[in-house]
Order: structure tokens, then sequence, then C-alpha cells
């Protein structure tokens, strides 16, 4: 069996995706909560942000899935870098779990489910503990900044890789041909 050079289709677009959600739901996450009552937006934007999050926590369910049921191109560079790879792809992929956990915790304290649009309703569990929105929130939003500050230290690795490691560490994610 040859060793895989590329992530597959599914891979890239998945990971391309994520790519763009995360950096939209960040931008809208710090927009929106400046909104005011009064704000046109102060009911739409919360829906789509949470709306288009559960669908990001399905795809990411299914990217995992995906991973770990496919051969997955290996991870190049010196043996720290590789260490250091992994360990920032287990953290990014920790991260959205508790956002995506804490964004269900802020949505749902008071016992409303999370409408995903108009089709289907994620029941809610209710308040767990006391002042769950506040610290759900706090959690939600340091952990927002932590994930896209990762993810500025991912982009910087893989064009270091590209341009001055001259190694196919981009082009596996991209698609193009390896060198």
């Amino acid at each position: 069996m040859t060793a895989k050079t590329s992530y597959d289709p599914v891979m890239r677009v998945l990971h391309w995706l994520s790519t763009l959600v995360i950096i939209g739901l960040f931008a809208v996450g710090l927009w929106m909560v400046d909104l005011s009552y009064y704000s046109s937006w102060y009911q739409t934007a919360p829906h789509w942000h949470k709306s288009i999050g559960i669908l990001l926590a399905g795809a990411t369910i299914l990217r995992l899935g995906w991973k770990m049921t496919h051969t997955m191109p290996k991870v190049e560079g010196k043996a720290w870098e590789r260490k250091a790879a992994t360990a920032a792809h287990h953290t990014i992929y920790l991260l959205l779990a508790v956002l995506f956990v804490s964004g269900y915790l802020i949505s749902t304290s008071d016992g409303r489910g999370i409408d995903v649009f108009t089709w289907f309703t994620v029941p809610s569990a209710g308040e767990l503990f006391p002042n769950q929105s506040d610290i759900a929130g706090d959690v939600h939003y340091y952990v927002a900044i932590t994930l896209i500050a990762l993810a500025v230290i991912h982009t910087l690795a893989a064009l270091k890789h590209h341009f001055i490691d001259k190694d196919n560490t981009l082009r596996k994610m991209i698609g193009g041909n390896p060198k």
C-alpha cells in the first residue's frame, strides 16, 4: 500500500469550510455582543450564529469520523514539528468541543432549545448550574480567542513549511501536486 501524498477531497472541503465558518462565527460573535435591543439584527444574528454553530459541530463530528476511518498523509517536518502539529490539531478539536458545549449552555439555560434555521430544534437541558449563561459565555469568549490565535499559528506554520522548508505540507491540503 502506498502512502497518501495529499488529503482526499472530503477532508479538504471540510477543512476549508470549517476555516471559513470559524472565522465568520468569530467575527459575527464579536460584532453581535454590542448589538442593542433595538437593532434589527438583535434576534437574527444570534439565531444565525447558533444555527451555523450547530451545523459546524455536526461537520466537525463528520470530519473526526472521516479522519478515524480513512488514511491521512504523514505530517512532514522535524520530529518536534510533527509533535507540535499533532498537539495543535488535537488542541483545535478540543477547543472546538468546548466552544460547542459552552455555546449550547449559553443558549439553552433558559429552557428553550436551539432552533437550527427552520430545520430542527436541539432540545435544551435547562440550567444545569447557577449563572450558567454568564460562566459559559466567558468560557465561550476566551476559548474562541484561543482558537483563533492557534489557527493563526497553524496558518503561519503551514506557510513556513511551504515557503521556507519548501515541503508538501500546504499542497496536501490545497490539493496541489506533491513535489
